[in-house]
């Protein structure tokens, strides 16, 4: 990303909006944007580093509530939430981090939460699991504060591997839904 580009830009649409960029409040906006911007759009630089594994098998792995904002490509306003994903280790795991900077790595550029969902569970079916389920939970502000100006939250899934079956389906998604607490020991 070219800083001193994004910088002049946002200069532009200040006066565009029709605000004074040299006014004390928006003097040093166009540096913060042109920040922020590196660093919420960072996912295009981003490596998910899924080939670092463990050997070490279970049944099944689940991750829940992995915290992401995004930018919607439609309208570049944020979408944020929770993913949770699910996959069957075959011999191999991978740590957690591993699962949350995958998840930055396709969060943190412009967006749509459906894409962001199927990119998740695409990279992880490549890596040789048994099957693969993300779950993705957000709230739109595209939606909140303009159009329909309401408050519904989308979720989007996708299944891969062994999970695309309606039996595993299920259950997995029941395992992913109940709660730490609620599971016998």
């Amino acid at each position: 990303m070219n800083k001193e580009r994004v910088k002049k830009l946002v200069r532009e649409l200040i006066i565009e909006v029709g605000e004074d960029p040299t006014r004390e409040g928006l003097c040093k906006t166009p540096e913060r944007i042109a920040e922020m911007y590196e660093e919420i759009f960072g996912g295009y630089d981003s490596d998910s580093e899924l080939s670092v594994q463990f050997s070490e098998d279970s049944d099944v792995v689940i991750a829940r509530d992995i915290q992401f904002y995004s930018m919607c490509e439609h309208h570049m306003l944020p979408f944020y939430g929770k993913i949770h994903i699910a996959y069957a280790p075959n011999g191999r795991i991978f740590g957690i981090s591993k699962l949350v900077r995958l998840v930055e790595k396709y969060s943190k550029r412009l967006q749509i939460q459906e894409r962001l969902t199927r990119n998740i569970a695409d990279e992880l079916h490549t890596q040789g699991v048994k099957g693969v389920v993300v779950l993705v939970d957000a709230e739109h502000l595209c939606m909140k504060m303009r159009g329909v100006k309401n408050n519904a939250t989308l979720s989007s899934s996708a299944f891969r591997g062994m999970y695309e079956k309606k039996s595993e389906k299920m259950e997995i998604m029941s395992l992913i839904r109940k709660r730490v607490a609620d599971m016998p020991l």
